[in-house]
């Protein structure tokens, strides 16, 4: 049986952690992939932070379900080995907050340079990610990205074959679209890989939409997902509001909404967690009783 497990960038939401869990209340997600939190991004969060964190989240019944860390967000020609530091740290908060999965990227390229030219340079930083969370229990997850060496489905596909089992997939259709990819070609591409997919939609243009409401294909996409059996991840990622923190983690003009307009993010929010609903069920998903966050087929 196919089982979706609804989540979310609550930060979008709001950066005011007790906001955050009356997104995950309000709008029925299983917990928040963490990003800001605290006035602060996740992996700068001290020992304390984390362990607050964790206690306020098992008092809500809610979990981490993901660090969205930046990790692999800075130029593969800027120092690695602090950046390889950072990431020690963030295994270690996975840790005190009892989280399984890490979201990373693979490096902007020099604007106008041949991603190519960095190809080894890449796969050995992303090799030594690997190799440091050897034992961790940890799960990497790459995530295509405008600009960074995986922003095409065959670097992304170049990237997972070369970890060897080492690092999986997190789809962003709306990511793809706006690289000019083929959302239906790039799945076929990597569907072995995939662990998850952030539920963010985007028009030919470029604008970030609701999903269902640009050609990212996001139904289709979320129809071919549920073939695989087990727990798989549906994270809503948006981007509909320019929220706290968005300009520091995007290279480049940051396009959102496009004809959507909203008198707030979190109505932004809403709207897009309600469309997600609507294609799941149009999937003939339906919500688990019980299981808050979970829909099942």
């Amino acid at each position: 049986m196919a089982r979706f497990v609804l989540t979310g960038f609550t930060d979008e939401y709001s950066p005011a952690l007790a906001e955050q869990i009356e997104c995950c209340k309000k709008l029925g997600l299983a917990g928040i992939d963490l990003r800001g939190v605290y006035g602060k991004n996740c992996t700068e969060l001290t020992d304390e932070e984390a362990k607050a964190l964790k206690s306020t989240l098992d008092q809500e019944g809610l979990k981490v379900t993901c660090m969205g860390s930046p990790l692999g967000k800075i130029l593969i020609t800027d120092p690695f080995e602090p950046h390889l530091e950072l990431f020690k740290r963030t295994l270690e908060l996975c840790k005190l907050l009892d989280v399984t999965r890490i979201r990373l990227f693979s490096f902007y390229i020099p604007k106008g340079e041949d991603p190519k030219k960095y190809r080894d340079e890449v796969m050995k930083r992303l090799r030594a990610f690997v190799d440091a969370a050897q034992g961790s229990g940890v799960a990497l997850l790459h995530e295509n990205e405008k600009g960074i060496y995986g922003d095409t489905a065959d670097r992304c596909l170049d990237i997972l074959t070369e970890m060897d089992g080492g690092m999986q997939a997190i789809f962003d259709p709306a990511n793809f679209v706006q690289c000019g990819e083929n959302v239906r070609t790039a799945w076929d591409k990597l569907e072995y890989f995939v662990e998850s997919v952030h539920v963010k939609d985007a028009t030919n243009v470029g604008f970030v939409v609701p999903a269902g409401y640009g050609v990212g294909e996001v139904d289709k996409i979320i129809r071919k997902f549920s073939a695989k059996e087990g727990l798989r991840y549906l994270t809503c990622e948006p981007h509909l509001t320019l929220f706290e923190g968005m300009k520091s983690l995007e290279q480049g003009e940051v396009q959102a909404g496009g004809r959507f307009v909203y008198p707030s993010a979190k109505d932004a929010y809403g709207a897009a967690v309600d469309a997600l609903k609507e294609i799941l069920i149009k999937c003939s998903f339906d919500e688990a009783k019980g299981e808050q966050g979970t829909w099942i087929r």
